[in-house]
């Protein structure tokens, strides 16, 4: 069973950028492929990008194309969600999540994730 322990949140403005991280611990991140999602207050948890084992395919949901990036570095069992041109209707808790599942398809929906982190807080100011 894998760990995930999600860092690099924080306050920052419109227009700026960050850099989240999610270490795994327990077993090797190549096992398995890996989502960020996030949870502003007082709506549902929603998909933010994913990637495949190889990490040579990558999903993202429509309002962040363009200007967020989900690479991983397996040497380091870490997976990233780098954060351009950040917005307001950015801020939210975003979580990292590994999944399991024998697919060629990147889930971009929570059921197609096993395992979670305990969330990372964002906050863009206008």
């Amino acid at each position: 069973q894998v760990q995930l322990v999600e860092s690099g949140g924080g306050l920052v403005q419109a227009g700026g950028s960050l850099r989240l991280s999610c270490a795994a611990s327990g077993r090797a991140l190549s096992n398995y492929y890996m989502g960020w999602f996030r949870q502003a207050p007082g709506k549902e948890r929603e998909s933010v990008a994913g990637i495949s084992r190889s990490g040579y395919t990558t999903v993202y949901v429509d309002s962040v194309k363009g200007r967020f990036t989900i690479p991983r570095d397996d040497a380091k069992n870490t997976v990233y969600l780098q954060m351009n041109s950040l917005e307001p209707e950015d801020t939210a808790v975003y979580y990292c999540a590994a999944g399991t599942a024998r697919t060629w398809v990147v889930p971009l929906s929570r059921e197609g994730y096993d395992y979670w982190g305990q969330g990372t807080q964002v906050t863009v100011s206008s």
